[in-house]
């Protein structure tokens, strides 16, 4: 019998290595799929464990080896039915003893068993055997291995580094507050020890002659410098930065490893190595010298840290004075990265008492200047320079030391270096093919706002340049196009001459600060803006020929900056840029200046209305125009506004246009025109009905023309969505830009009843193009909008009740016929239903929230319009997983607020639901308390705040032998006490949320809590005496404090005094929970009853 068990165990191992083998080096898609089917069941089967120690054991081939490690961290990780202590202490002991016995194994299965060694000890952290924490022990693991052959020490390192990593990392199976309590109390224990640990053992590697031709030697020397990085790259504080606020990262170190920075050996051991290993590993190097660099300044006091940055601006002048490992291009990068750090976390006044500060800034001068010049290299590292000299140019006016900063030398040269490399870039990008720098619009805006601050830093100078080689560029320009046989080439380069050019331009006027501006620098402006406007109606006259896609978006970046820093409200107009462009071009004050912008975005308009960048952009700066107070009113006095104004046709304006080649979504720009168009009417509009049906004539014979398509049976239904949908796009420019009740009405007069039957015909014929019911709705949505109270009606009007019911219909309609749909797929199902769900949610929320429709009525007349609309939103929301109603930010944001209004004023509606319908709603709110949206949070702290108190008050009057409520009231009581459970998973969320993790909105939290523990207070009792027990025994009498503090002077009621009462004693109640954890090695293990 034991032979056949044996048997069949190795016949069972051999079907898995087969199984291995398919999976990981098979080409066949069906067998790799047949493998991986098999493979998952046995990871599920009940006998994985012994079978994976077997496979370990007397697997043949690698990929079983790893297919056991895999399994095995899978076993460890899982949240229900967790493995036993003992089990997990097996585990590890075996690991390691598999590790410290075949250090020869396959590179990928040592990783493997490495990354669950790591995830048993992180897991089991705070695991105790006999008072003991079995599981923090991990030098001691690792010194076995750093005491034997190079094979060994790489797999101990390896271990240390991996764990650190693995540690530092939070996953998303287990709660944030437990990964920020171990990650701390391994902060505290054993971080500095394996820091330490990782400088001596590279200090020792460095006074070795190492022979780095030695794979393993190599490889050892990798693994240290991960180490160190590892440690130095630590979450310390839990604020867990992204990898993209690169810019603002401080490194918290803990005090206690103070010894380690204040001794400059540290610092000068990187150094050293950097100088003396292969470029390959000096990137790493590099790395662990910029997080040292970036060290939180209060580590140190004013002396230390200075004597610490002379060390590192040491350090730096030794690489640049011998950079012949910098052409490797992750060298550089990290290189320039290390440099940025220098003023990042040092302020100038510092650096300038720097004992050779004079050398060491004429070194990075020159290395900026040459890097800059060789543009193709590295280009994504020029930010980190650039930033430097941004930083550096922005203190100038602050510095206060007396030693000379000379700035003003080198400053002038890195902003010449930047202007004539891209100049000459623009010949070698055209004669080689090379990507145009100019087509990454966001790369060069970041560029330019960095140049912004360093161009202004010895302005005369920038000036003086980019005059002289504009100058130079559009006469050559100017000859070239006069001329008959010049080169079609020759021009395109003088034209991306220009276009650098004139960004630059532009970017240096938006560098102006106005308090730091003196007369002299407005004229010099002065200067650079004439000769951009010169060369605007230089190429405007050429339009009908030709033009340049690149240089119409650099005119309207100038533009932009133009008009953020000299028109507006906020200008000084005697300002003497108005002089010199008035002696130039005769342009006197800001109207004539408003009416060359005018005549630009018409001429923009006019011919490049088939260009949806230049298009959107131009109609961009339209709309910024018309925003403001005093500049709108001057824009309407012009006379090509007034042209606008009257003549919003396609004939005027191609964009306008059903042309059946662009896509309907092209459309969108259609919104921002008329949002601008309307802003400009309402400004002499007043009551003038004549003024508006005249403004409003293209878009009723839109309309008409489309009522006349929808009449007949057969017309072309692509030209009619196309109208529509424009149509459609440039009434909710206007209905936005409409925010006064005067000119509201007019629109809505206008609009109701007439052509709303159009609107509802659309949704019922194309409900199944969202391409098409998206603004359609979005518009309805727009209309019951009561933005700065413009739906205002008269007392004798039925209006606000006849919108509401139009609002109903169409909800009715979209959502009962977008449910016949069925199942879309995962990747549409955004696109197709969730977007238009989304904004029906949103529709419903303002009308509900308009505060201009008595609900009231409804009911009491037999109206079913609100009913409609409500159980059409309950269909809609039951056929929406959970997942995607956080998944989508803006279908989230729709859902939570609407919620909110409903439970408000709605909970009679809520109360008479389904008990599955309730559940639904419940389990969403207690979802959205833990997103990250804060607004989400807030939305349903304050949803949940209305049941509760609608809960509470039910249950109070069934207390007080009142008359017999309302059936539906007893129904809701009902399902509450039959599922108690869902109102304390919401009181447990809010509570650890409040006690445990950095509470964004901790006022909107306090709001349900007291209903929450005022129905539940035998379960809060419980909770507290547990979260009490977890603390260390002598915390536990100031965390019990804590509680009665909480609830003191606090009645068994849910008035408004008492629950500020509450909140008060709420606020109190965290900061000294905090302040108690915070010198708390344990933490609370609350989270496991929690959760």
């Amino acid at each position: 019998m034991k032979w056949r068990k044996m048997a069949d165990h190795v016949q069972g191992l051999a079907q898995l290595e087969i199984l291995c083998k398919q999976l990981y080096e098979t080409t066949d898609t069906a067998v790799r799929h047949q493998a991986e089917k098999a493979l998952v069941e046995f990871t599920n089967s009940p006998d994985c464990l012994s079978k994976c120690q077997l496979l370990l054991e007397r697997g043949s081939s690698s990929y079983s080896q790893l297919l056991a490690a895999t399994c095995l961290s899978k076993l460890v990780s899982r949240t229900s039915n967790p493995l036993p202590l003992e089990q997990r202490i097996d585990i590890r002991n075996y690991v390691l003893n598999y590790l410290a016995t075949r250090p020869k194994l396959a590179a990928f299965v040592t990783q493997a068993l490495i990354q669950l060694y790591a995830r048993i000890t992180k897991l089991g952290w705070f695991d105790c055997q006999k008072d003991d924490y079995v599981f923090r022990n991990v030098i001691a693991d690792v010194t076995r291995f750093l005491q034997d052959s190079v094979e060994h020490c790489i797999i101990g390192v390896t271990i240390l580094s991996q764990l650190t990593n693995e540690i530092n990392q939070a996953d998303t199976t287990h709660p944030l507050t437990k990964h920020r309590k171990i990650a701390s109390s391994f902060r505290d224990s054993s971080l500095f020890d394996i820091f330490t640990l990782s400088c001596n053992l590279l200090k020792q590697a460095s006074g070795k002659n190492l022979n780095l031709n030695d794979e393993s030697q190599h490889g050892l020397l990798m693994q240290l410098l991960k180490l160190s990085y590892n440690c130095l790259n630590y979450d310390f504080i839990g604020t867990s930065t992204d990898e993209s606020s690169d810019d603002l990262c401080t490194v918290q170190i803990p005090t206690s490893w103070r010894s380690a920075f204040l001794d400059s050996s540290t610092l000068q051991l990187f150094f050293n190595l950097y100088h003396s290993i292969p470029p390959s590993l000096s990137p790493l190097v590099l790395s662990c010298l910029v997080q040292i660099a970036s060290v939180r300044r209060s580590l140190f006091n004013n002396a230390e840290r200075a004597k610490f940055l002379s060390h590192l601006v040491d350090g730096v002048k030794r690489i640049l004075a011998n950079p012949q490992c910098l052409p490797d291009p992750n060298n550089y990068h990290e290189f320039c990265r290390l440099l940025a750090r220098l003023k990042s976390n040092y302020q100038l006044g510092e650096l300038v008492k720097v004992e050779n500060y004079p050398e060491v800034i004429r070194l990075i001068a020159n290395f900026t200047v040459t890097s800059l010049q060789h543009w193709e290299f590295a280009p994504n590292s020029v930010h980190y320079l650039l930033s430097l000299w941004q930083r550096l140019a922005a203190s100038v006016p602050y510095v206060k030391a007396t030693e000379p900063h000379l700035l003003e030398t080198y400053t002038p040269e890195v902003t010449k270096a930047y202007i004539t490399s891209r100049l000459e870039s623009v010949h070698v990008i055209l004669r080689d093919g090379l990507e145009d720098p100019l087509d990454d619009a966001g790369l060069v805006q970041q560029q330019l706002d960095q140049l912004s601050t360093i161009g202004r830093c010895e302005y005369e100078k920038t000036c003086a340049l980019l005059v002289q080689l504009f100058d130079q560029a559009a006469q050559t320009y100017q000859e070239l196009l006069q001329s008959t046989n010049s080169s079609a080439v020759d021009i395109t380069v003088q034209e991306g001459r220009l276009t650098w050019l004139v960004y630059i331009i532009g970017a240096v006027i938006g560098g102006r600060v106005s308090f730091a501006s003196t007369d002299e620098q407005d004229a010099m402006d002065g200067e650079l803006v004439c000769r951009v406007l010169q060369l605007m109606n230089l190429t405007d006259s050429r339009l009908a020929q030709a033009g340049n896609e690149r240089l119409e978006l650099a005119m309207l970046s100038f533009f932009e900056q133009f008009r953020k820093i000299y028109i507006g409200d906020q200008v000084q107009k005697s300002s003497k840029l108005y002089r010199r462009l008035s002696e130039v071009l005769g342009l006197n004050d800001e109207t004539m200046v408003l009416s060359v912008f005018i005549g630009k975005i018409i001429t923009n308009l006019k011919y490049w209305g088939q260009c949806e960048p230049i298009t959107s952009k131009t109609l961009q700066l339209l709309n910024d125009l018309s925003l403001g107070y005093s500049s709108v009113r001057k824009l309407v006095k012009l006379s090509a506004v007034q042209f606008m104004l009257n003549n919003h046709t396609s004939e005027h304006f191609s964009f306008l246009g059903v042309n059946n080649q662009s896509n309907l979504s092209d459309m969108r720009c259609r919104t921002t025109f008329y949002t601008a168009l309307g802003r400009l009417l309402m400004v002499d509009l007043g009551e003038d009905e004549d003024q508006f049906e005249q403004f409003m004539l293209p878009l009723t014979a839109a309309f008409e023309a489309v009522a006349q398509m929808l009449s007949t049976n057969t017309f072309n239904e692509q030209e009619a969505k196309r109208t529509l949908v424009g149509l459609v796009r440039d009434l909710r420019g206007i209905a936005f830009a409409f925010n006064a009740k005067t000119s509201f009405m007019m629109l809505f007069d206008w609009i109701y009843p007439a052509y709303m039957p159009i609107l509802q015909r659309a949704i019922e014929l194309w409900y199944h193009d969202p391409a098409c019911t998206t603004p359609v709705l979005k518009l309805m949505a727009e209309l019951v909008h009561n933005r700065s109270q413009r739906l205002q009606f008269d007392v004798s009007s039925p209006n606000g009740i006849l919108l509401f019911r139009e609002t109903s219909k169409m909800i009715t309609t979209y959502g009962n016929r977008i449910l016949t749909l069925g199942e879309v797929p995962k990747d549409q199902v955004y696109g197709v239903k969730l977007k238009g769900v989304s904004v029906c949610f949103a529709m419903l929320k303002a009308v509900l929230s308009g505060n201009y429709v008595n609900f009231g009525v409804f009911r009491l007349y037999g109206d079913d319009a609100l009913d409609n609309a409500l159980q059409t939103f309950i269909k809609l929301l039951l056929s929406i997983p959970h997942s995607d109603l956080l998944d989508y930010p803006k279908l989230s944001q729709s859902f939570y607020s609407l919620l909110e209004v409903l439970t408000q004023d709605h909970m009679n509606f809520i109360a008479s639901l389904e008990p599955h319908v309730v559940m639904y709603i419940l389990s969403s709110i207690s979802e959205g308390l833990t997103a990250l949206d804060t607004m989400v949070c807030t939305g349903c702290c304050s949803s949940l705040d209305h049941i509760v108190t609608y809960l509470f008050k039910q249950l109070s009057r069934s207390t007080k032998k009142r008359p017999t409520p309302m059936a539906t009231d007893d129904r809701f009581l009902h399902i509450m006490q039959q599922h108690p459970e869902m109102i304390q998973q919401m009181l447990s969320t809010v509570l650890n949320i409040i006690i445990f993790e950095d509470c964004r909105n901790q006022w909107s939290m306090s709001r349900p809590l007291l209903g929450l523990i005022l129905l539940n207070e035998k379960y809060f009792a419980d909770l507290r005496n547990s979260i009490v027990n977890s603390q260390p025994p002598e915390k536990q009498q100031a965390m019990h404090l804590c509680f009665e503090n909480l609830m003191e002077g606090i009645e068994r009621n849910l008035l408004t005094k008492n629950r500020d009462r509450f909140t008060q004693n709420l606020s109190v109640f965290r900061r000294e929970v905090n302040d108690s954890m915070k010198n708390s090695t344990y933490g609370v293990n609350s989270n496991d009853m929690m959760s």
